[in-house]
């Protein structure tokens, strides 16, 4: 006879592989009465086709959720969003620049090899190595890991970072700065582990699924382009006993109602996002699977600052003034999104920005000042601005830059075509700078400030806007050497008000994560402001 009906579900429905699956174990992750589906699979929407899955060649958010099933860095998070370890079960430092990291014995790749500290060592210096051409190398420059930057920039040989492994289980990283905040950084995609021999014997080609090897609590099964991405359990992953899924496939909807529609015939159970139409009629009618929350994410224009006129403040603060952030943030979207009128969102812990002297006048007298800016600037009904916009193809992107579009033109007389590029190419146009102005979006890597301010400083190769300031880096440089939270919070405080004068873009709205989320799935994390989800976390209810 089974324990109970947990159990019995597990077994039903995972085969003799989760016959071992103690019952004791299991209670910790799967509530105390809870009936499990006797199939395991989740389906979620994913957004878009991804561009990589290599962790290291990655900068978008439909790509961290793959990943994030697939690789385990050093730390995870927990449903409420707390760092928890990862391959790392310990961790500890004295000064906040020297970290040594405890690594689990048992963490295993998927074809058997042990995870070293010297995979975390080759993975660093891989994703800091100019051949590698990371979209996201500034991001170890930004934990002031020794060298990092120097090794960017081709001054100094990848070997010189400063990480180094003690023994095969214990990491040792320095930093230039003391970071207090450093380990939280060790839960992105970009230094999650990739593994050696996979990668140097199939190149590019290491993360097609007959040749992928990981660590996560997954592994890629099938990968249908333009249609799915499959994800089957690692049995070898260390906690391997605590996994309840068996199977998880990501689709790649890019049409809000298509994906709605798929997830109320059953199809799927975590959608990616809601029609922005349909928000009333679900809230009304599928109350229990509207999911709304807070979310560490910053929707914005960025104007090309390097090319004209967009090299003119006053063009780039007149597009920014006319833009009715209250109206987008509340009648256009109207699901708790906050109009924005600073990067850094308010939920940021740590953070309390001031409004800026903009954001303090009516949107009659923005207006007002907008024409003034852009008469200055040498356009008006003679000589009117014309440009495109550019954004990755979704159709509620497109309902903004509509409403936006009209704005420009009731109120500024400017003459903007809309561009929709599919994902890939959109991200390669604007790494490109062949834009006029751009949608964007920007997600908190860690939760502070900084993983947002960081953002717009000279050397980030994120910086799409191009937006290149003396004074804003030296701010910068200057909160990384505060010796106290409070210091560095007054500086963030300066580097807003100094985004706020150069408009080198416009903040729109501080996003809410709002989608579909089936009541038969157990284990959804409700509460973490940086939308992590893990899926090893979940599972599903009958």
């Amino acid at each position: 006879m089974y324990k109970n009906k947990i159990t019995q579900a597990l077994i039903l429905g995972a085969g003799l592989a989760a016959a071992t699956t103690s019952f004791t174990t299991l209670a910790a992750n799967v509530p105390a009465g809870t009936e499990l589906a006797p199939v395991q699979e989740l389906v979620r929407g994913n957004g878009t086709e991804v561009a990589s899955i290599d962790p290291h060649k990655t900068e978008g958010v439909p790509e961290s959720h793959v990943i994030r099933d697939l690789l385990e860095g050093l730390v995870n998070q927990d449903a409420d969003g707390n760092t928890i370890p990862g391959v790392a079960e310990s961790w500890e430092t004295t000064d906040n620049k020297t970290f040594i990291f405890k690594l689990r014995k048992d963490a295993k790749w998927s074809n058997g090899d042990p995870v070293t500290a010297e995979d975390f060592v080759y993975s660093f210096k891989r994703a800091v190595d100019p051949n590698t051409a990371s979209p996201y190398s500034w991001y170890l420059e930004m934990t002031t890991m020794v060298n990092a930057d120097e090794i960017i920039a081709g001054k100094k040989d990848k070997e010189t970072l400063g990480v180094k492994a003690l023994d095969e289980h214990t990491l040792e990283i320095q930093l230039e700065q003391a970071v207090p905040y450093f380990v939280k950084m060790m839960g992105h995609t970009t230094v999650k582990p990739v593994h050696r021999g996979t990668v140097e014997k199939f190149g590019d080609q290491w993360t097609k699924p007959e040749n992928f090897v990981g660590n996560g609590a997954f592994v890629m099964d099938r990968w249908v382009v333009n249609e799915r991405i499959e994800l089957v359990r690692n049995t070898n992953y260390w906690d391997n006993e605590n996994t309840v899924l068996n199977k998880v496939t990501f689709l790649p909807v890019e049409n809000q109602v298509a994906e709605m529609n798929r997830f109320l015939s059953g199809e799927i159970q975590i959608t990616n996002e809601l029609p922005i139409e349909h928000f009333k009629r679900l809230k009304q009618q599928h109350p229990e699977s509207v999911d709304v929350k807070g979310n560490l994410c910053s929707y914005y224009y960025g104007f090309n600052n390097q090319k004209a006129p967009f090299d003119d403040v006053r063009v780039r603060e007149a597009l920014s003034y006319t833009i009715d952030r209250e109206v987008i943030a509340n009648l256009i979207l109207g699901q708790g999104q906050k109009p924005a009128y600073f990067l850094t969102p308010e939920i940021t812990a740590g953070f309390n920005p001031e409004l800026p002297e903009y954001g303090k006048l009516t949107q009659k007298e923005r207006n007002a000042k907008a024409k003034e800016l852009l008469a200055e600037a040498g356009f008006d009904k003679s000589n009117p601005l014309t440009f495109t916009l550019l954004y990755n193809t979704s159709e509620n992107h497109k309902k903004i830059a509509t409403a936006v579009q009209s704005m420009w033109a009731k109120d500024l007389g400017v003459k903007v075509t809309l561009e929709n590029q599919e994902w890939k190419t959109y991200l390669d146009t604007r790494r490109q700078g062949d834009f006029d102005v751009t949608r964007a979006g920007w997600c908190g890597d860690y939760n502070e400030a900084s993983s947002f301010l960081s953002l717009m400083q000279s050397n980030n190769s994120s910086n799409d806007p191009k937006y290149h300031s003396e004074t804003y880096d030296a701010l910068m440089a200057k909160a990384m050497a505060a010796t106290s939270d409070a210091e560095r919070e007054a500086i963030y405080v300066e580097a807003e008000k100094q985004l706020a004068k150069d408009m080198p873009i416009a903040p729109i709205y501080q996003y809410v994560t709002s989608r579909l989320v089936s009541e038969k799935v157990g284990g959804y994390p409700s509460n973490n402001a940086e939308d992590k989800l893990f899926s090893k976390d979940m599972y599903i209810i009958k």
